[in-house]
This record gives structure tokens, sequence and C-alpha cells, in this order.
């Protein structure tokens, strides 16, 4: 078989350390993750620009590799780690290291080709960083009110009310900076309209929605709930028929949805009976909710894409 002479590399991230394979020349190298080696990294592969990069997602790792690769213009993909493990099983690479890693991930570059992630500019990394430190808190400040019901002690209770005082000012502080974050962009400022015209619908949600899910509104309804991890998947083998399940998608985009799609269940006419009919023809309340999700990000996206606020009667 004839040799790609088109150039992959694969990029395996940690705390301390990037270590590079290129494909299919087999050359191989290490870098420190500080600016310093980033910007050696970035230098080396300006010399070649290869077709494709990438690297995985390793809990925010990643952000700064992927900031020095944007800004120099180069070419790459931030994958989910799942499905390069997935890839490595499938071609018998069972060990695994950080430069069997990048190996990997350079031939899976090679194999899969995953859509290049677009260049994001100085105001949408903010409101990434924005978005990402509000729901930390938040989730900090339900597990502090979670732990305030178990308290007995007045004094550990009252540690903890001021914790989530504390918590409260800090999330109210990030609401007002992520409003001035919409109106510094008349295409975010819209689409919040829009998305917070349907009941169920907050700015905390919208601010995800616009931050994690910037395909809104570009794709259709198909694409959209597969994106999201929305779509139920057919698992079938001869005559056999399975259940179908969501699987894979955003998760953070599906956690945002969930308590909308909840409150849309009771408030929201055209949800509501779409969950009753759902109920009535015997769904479960996980699948009919499952559903109510699909449909309302469904929903979201028609209305982003034809740049219309919510109609009951059209929905």
């Amino acid at each position: 078989m004839e040799q790609s002479s088109e150039l992959f590399v694969g990029i395996d991230v940690s705390k301390h350390h990037l270590d590079v394979y290129w494909h299919p020349t087999g050359r191989s190298a290490r870098y420190t993750s500080a600016s310093q080696g980033l910007a050696e990294l970035v230098e080396q592969l300006l010399v070649e620009p290869p077709v494709l990069i990438v690297l995985e997602a390793t809990g925010g790792y990643e952000r700064a590799a992927a900031g020095a690769l944007a800004a120099a213009n180069l070419c790459f993909a931030v994958v989910n780690p799942r499905q390069t493990r997935d890839y490595a099983r499938a071609t018998g690479r069972l060990a695994k290291t950080d430069a069997i890693d990048a190996e990997v991930l350079a031939r899976f570059a090679c194999a899969v080709r995953p859509e290049p992630r677009g260049q994001r500019s100085a105001d949408q990394q903010t409101l990434d960083e924005l978005v990402r430190r509000r729901r930390q808190l938040v989730e900090l400040r339900v597990a502090e009110r979670n732990r305030l019901e178990q308290a007995r002690s007045a004094s550990v209770r009252r540690g903890i009310e001021r914790l989530i005082g504390v918590l409260d000012e800090q999330i109210g502080e990030l609401d007002v900076q992520l409003e001035q974050q919409m109106t510094s962009d008349p295409r975010w400022h819209r689409t919040k309209e829009l998305l917070t015209s349907v009941p169920g619908v907050g700015s905390g949600t919208s601010w995800t929605l616009i931050s994690c899910l910037p395909e809104l509104g570009r794709l259709n309804r198909r694409e959209i709930a597969s994106l999201v991890g929305l779509a139920p998947v057919n698992r079938d083998s001869g005559q056999w028929r399975g259940r179908r399940r969501i699987w894979g998608g955003r998760a953070l985009v599906r956690a945002a949805l969930y308590m909308p799609t909840l409150t849309a269940m009771r408030f929201n006419p055209t949800i509501r009976t779409f969950y009753q009919r759902l109920r009535q023809a015997g769904k479960t309340f996980k699948v009919a909710l499952t559903a109510c999700m699909r449909k309302l990000l469904t929903i979201l996206n028609a209305m982003v894409k034809t740049n219309t606020t919510w109609n009951p009667k059209t929905a």
C-alpha cells in the first residue's frame, strides 16, 4: 500500500508535558506544557503544517495547547477520549503510555479525520470561562445546600450558610459579567432573546447553549439532536430489536436542558401536551423526559435558524 504523503499530528496532553507524534513519518518528541514548550511546539509545527492535529479533551489541560494552535492558525480538533480509546482497541493497541497515546491520536486523525475546530475569538474564550466558572459555583452551592439539610450543629449550619452567601454573591457577579458579554456581541444578544422567549428557558440555559453549542441554528433537527446526544441510537442485530438509547454527545448541553425541560413539561403548553401524549402511549418517565428534551432542543434550533421568537402555534 502506498504511504500517504499527508502529515497528521497527535498531541497527548498531560499536566506537565506534551507528547507529540507525526504520522506517517514516525517522528516523536516531548515538550513541556508551559508557555515556552508550547511556543517551541508551534514553531516546529509551522515548519511543515500538518493536514490535521488531534488532541484529547483532558479536563482543561488541553485548553492552553488548543489556544496556541488556534493563534497560529493550525488546523486541529479536540476529540472525546472515548473515541480514541475505542479506535486504539479496534486496531489492537491495548498498551497505554503517553507516547503510545500520541501515536494513536495521529493515526486516528489520519483514519477518521474529525471535523476541525474553528478558531474561537477572545470574547468567545471569555464567555466559555465565565460559563464554566458559573457552573462550578452552582454545583458547589447545590452541594452546600444539601449539607445544610443534614447539619445539626448550630455552628456548622452557620458556617455553611455563610459559604452559601459567598457563593450567591459570586454567582451574582458572574451573572452581571455574562449579561455584559451578551451585549458585547449583537448575535449573542439576539440569540439570548430568542432562547429566553420560550417558557422554561432562562438566562443560565441560554448562556450555556450559546457557549457550548455554537452550532445551534446551523444544523437540521436530526443533526443537532445527534450532536448533543439526544438522538436515540439503534441497537439491532439480525431479527433482534434492542431498546433505543441515547449515547455520547455534549453532556453539558444535556445538563443545561434538563431543568428547563422539567419546567416546560408543566408550564409550556407545547411540551406539556407532547409529554402527556407520550405517557398515555405507555412511555416511561425517563423516555418521555428525554423525548421532551429533544423536542425542546429542536424548537430552539429552529427558532435561532429562522430568527423568530417563541410562538406556541407554530412550535
